[in-house]
């Protein structure tokens, strides 16, 4: 057989991707002693294989030569995926923190910020005030509401989703600024 015919398929490959696919095997062993996971290193691999495709040129070099480079790209590539994880995680815990240490409206606030958003929801076409009020308020499924109303799933998120813009316009037009900072010292009761 030809040294450019890889003997994992009947199609033409680079000599270099050919000396890798054989050794696909010991990468994967490779990668797995590093990052404790099979199925991660199977997806890492992948990856790296993929990246090879769409860029043979990166493979040169004697079979040796070629062999120590994918194993030093196999090993920055599982460094970067788990910083990548890190950086994730961290972010998470940062996120976790900032809503555990988010205070609460103080009640008398709440319900007057609820007062002023149920005062415009009730403006909005009827359907969106129903799903708003059904969905948002009385904490119905979408999928039960859907039912309820005759709509698809799909549509009946749809019609949330507009309804929520729609109210979200009505708050910026009645309350201007001060609903970009959560509604405190709001005066929308004197734009009546």
């Amino acid at each position: 057989m030809d040294p450019a015919v890889s003997s994992h398929a009947e199609v033409l490959v680079p000599a270099p991707l050919a000396v890798l696919l054989d050794n696909q095997r010991a990468f994967l062993g490779f990668l797995e002693k590093r990052v404790g996971d099979r199925a991660l290193a199977e997806d890492i691999l992948q990856d790296a294989f993929i990246k090879l495709v769409n860029r043979p040129d990166q493979a040169r070099g004697d079979e040796d030569g070629v062999v120590r480079w994918f194993y030093r790209t196999l090993r920055n590539a599982a460094i970067d995926r788990f910083r990548r994880q890190n950086t994730a995680s961290k972010a998470l815990e940062a996120f976790a923190r900032e809503v555990e240490s988010r205070e609460t409206p103080e009640t008398e606030m709440e319900a007057q910020i609820c007062a002023c958003v149920a005062r415009l929801a009730s403006t909005l076409k009827p359907e969106y005030a129903d799903a708003l009020q059904a969905i948002e308020i009385d904490g119905t499924p979408v999928k039960v509401f859907a039912e309820r109303h005759g709509l698809s799933a799909n549509n009946a998120g749809v019609r949330v989703h507009r309804a929520r813009e729609a109210l979200k316009k009505r708050v910026a037009e009645s309350c201007g600024t001060c609903a970009d900072h959560g509604c405190r010292d709001c005066n929308c009761r004197s734009q009546d």
